[in-house]
């Protein structure tokens, strides 16, 4: 593993493009040395480019300022000549954030992406460093497909499981087989502001474009296992989910029920819960809670706005742990989407990948 390593953000002026410039300020492994957006965003300073976009609560830093914006599809090349990996959170339709991506790794330039386009592509590990740091063994397999020495894909998963697939994980030697939920989702999820999106003041929409299939197919790929040349998902549990856009800036909140083939006592999920922790955790990455996941014993906790920003924005918070008459137990869980879910998520395993040596 290198001592520090260039990077580049492409999809720099979206909301998840500045979220990762604000936690790659200074980051003490990873140095930006290129933002890229859209083609009519080249030439322009990142300054310019945002001007009035800034969507971040904390200022935008002055080591950004000045920087001159790529054109992140033309300027490919270019960009993957200066870093040793890139960022993607690009605003296009799926099938060019395919190419996009693949354009990159076949230039020998690792990508980290917040995209959902690659995430059921079987030889793209899509990792959550405490549950499936051992998904990055397909990438060899990856760049034999592609023809790379260096190039590969890696996504992170969807915002919306990052609350109860953790919850859950801690518990599947006890082997749970359906699992119902429903989320609560913050409007920071859509890109939004309240300032831009004024219809979301006092207001729920029991619908997210695509959300409902993620938050159920998604986690089977996550508690998969390598197979060859591919990613092996898991049968069971079968999930049902609900997706809900609510009034809260940011936090995605779920509201999860499960039922067990082997159904633990309260005091053993309890403590599988209090004792989780991954291979973040083990190798001490510099994005990595503490304590993965903390338990509430409030009854109205956790909540969206005291609990989100948990250990840096990148635990999980869960309360409310109780039997329930159809399923076995149920419980809430919380997020940070744009911190855990989004681009704190996918620097947390650009850092596994360099230390597993992926990146080399």
């Amino acid at each position: 593993m290198k001592q520090q390593y260039n990077v580049g953000i492409v999809g720099a002026t979206g909301m998840v493009g500045q979220r990762f410039a604000l936690l790659l300020e200074n980051h003490p492994w990873f140095r930006v040395k290129a933002l890229a957006a859209s083609a009519r965003n080249k030439g322009k300073t990142y300054a310019e480019a945002c001007e009035g976009r800034w969507k971040m609560k904390t200022p935008m830093p002055e080591q950004y300022k000045d920087m001159v914006l790529y054109d992140a599809t033309a300027d490919a090349a270019e960009i993957a000549g200066q870093v040793d990996f890139i960022f993607c959170a690009v605003d296009m339709k799926k099938e060019d954030i395919r190419a996009l991506e693949e354009t990159y790794a076949k230039l020998e330039c690792p990508v980290c992406s917040n995209n959902s386009a690659h995430r059921m592509t079987p030889d793209v590990p899509m990792i959550i460093p405490e549950i499936n740091a051992n998904h990055a063994e397909i990438i060899p397999a990856q760049r034999k497909r592609l023809g790379t020495k260096r190039g590969f894909i890696a996504v992170k998963s969807n915002c919306s499981i990052q609350s109860y697939v953790p919850a859950l994980s801690a518990l599947l030697d006890f082997e749970p087989t359906e699992v119902a939920v429903c989320t609560y989702q913050a409007i920071s999820g859509a890109g939004k502001t309240f300032e831009t999106w004024p219809e979301m003041v006092d207001n729920v929409i029991p619908y997210i474009g695509g959300e409902e299939e993620k938050s159920e197919k998604e986690p089977m790929k996550v508690w998969g296992h390598v197979a060859g040349d591919h990613i092996e998902p898991a049968k069971l549990p079968v999930i049902t989910a609900q997706c809900l856009r609510v009034a809260a800036s940011d936090g995605h909140m779920a509201a999860a029920f499960v039922k067990f083939k082997n159904k633990p006592d309260r005091e053993t999920i309890l403590q599988r819960w209090k004792n989780f922790s991954g291979e973040a955790q083990k190798l001490g990455l510099p994005s990595a809670p503490k304590h993965f996941l903390t338990y509430f014993d409030e009854p109205d906790r956790p909540q969206t706005r005291l609990d989100r920003d948990l250990e840096g924005g990148m635990g999980v918070s869960i309360g409310r742990l109780r039997e329930d008459a159809l399923y076995d137990y149920k419980f809430v869980s919380l997020s940070h989407n744009t911190l855990r879910g989004a681009a704190g998520g996918a620097v947390l395993m650009a850092e596994l990948l360099c230390a597993k040596g992926y990146m080399d």
